[in-house]
């Protein structure tokens, strides 16, 4: 990657979630940080993710979720991913994910899982230390 050229992230909330406060607070800690956000809102589906990542030609796909359906929502992004050719990209998660979950995220691509109480400063040195470059 380009060091003069701002991170560019995706942040997405997959499924049906109904709130987004914390997908907002982690959107502007990278924002502030000095990353390029774009937020695809509440709502949405694994293929309308990937489409956006694409399109947007993003360094990161950040992922919250709360309804518990993280173990078909991350999994299939991934897959997605994969099938497009797109494996140049950072993807990680977050929201309440039981800890007995994560290492199964992980295998499948997740290269991060952030549950409450994280705190953004950790999200964003995480991804500049891991960005795919």
């Amino acid at each position: 990657m380009d060091e003069g050229k701002k991170i560019r992230v995706l942040v997405a909330k997959p499924g049906l979630d109904g709130h987004d406060r914390g997908a907002k607070v982690v959107a502007r800690a990278l924002r502030d940080a000095g990353m390029e956000v774009i937020y695809t809102g509440l709502r949405q589906t694994p293929e309308q993710i990937v489409a956006a990542a694409i399109q947007e030609d993003v360094d990161v796909v950040a992922m919250s979720i709360l309804s518990g359906a993280h173990n078909y929502l991350f999994p299939r992004v991934m897959q997605l991913l994969h099938e497009r050719g797109v494996d140049d990209v950072l993807v990680v998660g977050g929201g309440i994910i039981p800890d007995e979950d994560i290492p199964g995220l992980k295998e499948c691509g997740i290269a991060e899982v952030f549950t409450p109480g994280a705190s953004t400063a950790d999200t964003v040195k995480f991804i500049r230390e891991n960005i795919k470059r």
